[in-house]
């Protein structure tokens, strides 16, 4: 809907904010929410591959694909070395993301919590770091005289919640709720305070929350039991969530478009694949000695000139090949590649899972996932069972399937799809929409603007 301006744009990022409890017959009670999407328009916002918050957020803001950004995950390959991997902060993402498009054109931004934005860089207003800032000792802000302004606003600025996999789960639920108060009165008072034509905040509570106390609230979960004392807290937390939303909406005014927006969805988690284990178990990987118990495979030693493949966890896993010239004791002639690798799909998509039924496991490569590949992209995405298996990195199971996360107390797995409300105020769109992508996010926040589109953002403009 080209030729449409907003005189002022507010998005309100909720990470990992999933359909089911926003739209639909299992949707909590959350009025400002449903206001705006009535007014406006709603759906599912597909998340890219993989779905996860690292590179998520940066794929919406930027208008580009993961292989675009050469950003796979949190951690990535620096090279083709067996250790080389690295955190993708904000120096990982040298795309332009939409605030600094508008801070060329002379808008003035705030950004707040956004992830991706540590180390902070120059903006044309204000930038309140991410959780990837190790603590609040470091230059979390821009420009580093907005620190001190913020925390005597606001006390303690909490960058994320800590510990959020610990089994202490009434302390836990109590940090949750201090992070999502502390993000909210920080947007409070930068909005407030601050001139600004575009606002972007994140709240990664929701995130903490589903993993947290997802088999607690959730009855298709297999470890949920009816009665449990955190059986609404899922719905305790949205609702308060929505009131903070409704006063933001208050201050922004009835002249600024807005968007709710998460960058993926969650799903209960139905239990771990361990994905080196079954390397090992079929061929593809050898240890040179066996491990102590269950072990990370980081810290197990490997016989690279007798393996194929290795892999890492996470809520998805990432499968490297071995590849001869590639890594330093490559084993797999570079002729034989994509033999290997669909010999390598074909195992992984044919797993059963521990009733012996098809687990329906997809293995992806990455360039047919992306417009190009740049960094250094693992050789395959695995999806287990569709996102309901994590991928579980660590060795010396007895078997292939684990109910135990290997890095804490874990509930929950990252979906497909997050949520989209948008009310850009012209009253020209309403109802339920299709299709959406997060790289749509960007490109239509610009229209707002009217100001151009650049051509090799990979979204559309919603409308």
């Amino acid at each position: 809907m080209a030729g449409r301006q907003a005189k002022r744009v507010l998005v309100v990022g909720l990470d990992c904010a999933a359909p089911r409890f926003l739209f639909g017959p299992e949707r909590f009670d959350m009025p400002n929410a449903q206001r705006l999407a009535a007014n406006g328009c709603w759906g599912r916002l597909r998340s890219c591959d993989p779905p996860i918050t690292v590179p998520a957020w940066a794929c919406m803001t930027s208008g580009k694909d993961p292989g675009v950004l050469g950003c796979y995950g949190f951690r990535n390959r620096r090279d083709y070395s067996y250790e080389g991997m690295a955190t993708a902060n904000a120096s990982a993402i040298r795309e332009k993301r939409v605030w600094d498009i508008l801070s060329r054109e002379g808008r003035k931004v705030v950004v707040l919590g956004v992830p991706q934005t540590y180390p902070v860089k120059p903006v044309n207003g204000w930038l309140v770091a991410d959780f990837l800032a190790p603590d609040t000792r470091a230059d979390y802000t821009y420009p580093k005289t907005l620190k001190g302004e913020l925390e005597k606003a606001v006390g303690t600025y909490l960058l994320d919640v800590k510990d959020f996999r610990t089994d202490e789960k009434d302390a836990l639920l109590d940090r949750i709720f201090a992070l999502m108060h502390n993000r909210f009165d920080a947007a409070h008072y930068l909005m407030t305070g601050k001139p600004w034509d575009f606002f972007m905040m994140v709240e990664m509570g929701v995130d903490r929350l589903h993993h947290a106390f997802w088999k607690y609230c959730d009855p298709g979960h297999p470890k949920y039991e009816p009665g449990n004392p955190y059986e609404h807290v899922f719905r305790e937390y949205y609702q308060a969530l929505d009131a903070r939303l409704g006063e933001l909406l208050a201050l922004a005014g009835d002249e600024t478009a807005v968007m709710v927006v998460s960058d993926h969805g969650a799903r209960a988690m139905l239990g771990g694949i361990c994905i080196n284990q079954w390397l090992i178990e079929n061929g593809w990987l050898t240890l040179a000695e066996a491990p102590n118990g269950r072990t990370r495979i980081e810290d197990c030693t490997i016989d690279w000139p007798r393996t194929r493949a290795w892999a890492s966890g996470g809520y998805y896993g990432r499968v490297f090949l071995n590849v001869e010239g590639r890594e330093p004791q490559g084993v797999i002639p570079a002729a034989e590649y994509d033999v290997c690798l669909n010999e390598l799909i074909a195992a992984i998509e044919a797993m059963p899972g521990p009733g012996g039924q098809p687990l329906g496991n997809r293995a992806l490569r990455p360039r047919d996932l992306y417009r190009e590949t740049n960094g250094v992209p693992p050789d395959l995405f695995v999806y287990f069972g569709g996102l309901g298996w994590r991928s579980v990195g660590a060795v010396g199971f007895d078997g292939i399937y684990t109910f135990e996360n290997d890095t804490g107390s874990d509930d929950a797995n990252h979906d497909f799809d997050g949520i989209f409300i948008m009310d850009d105020k012209t009253g020209r769109m309403g109802g339920e929409l299709k299709g959406l992508h997060l790289m749509d996010v960007a490109p239509t926040i610009l229209d707002w603007f009217g100001v151009a589109v650049p051509a090799d953002m990979q979204g559309k403009v919603i409308g």
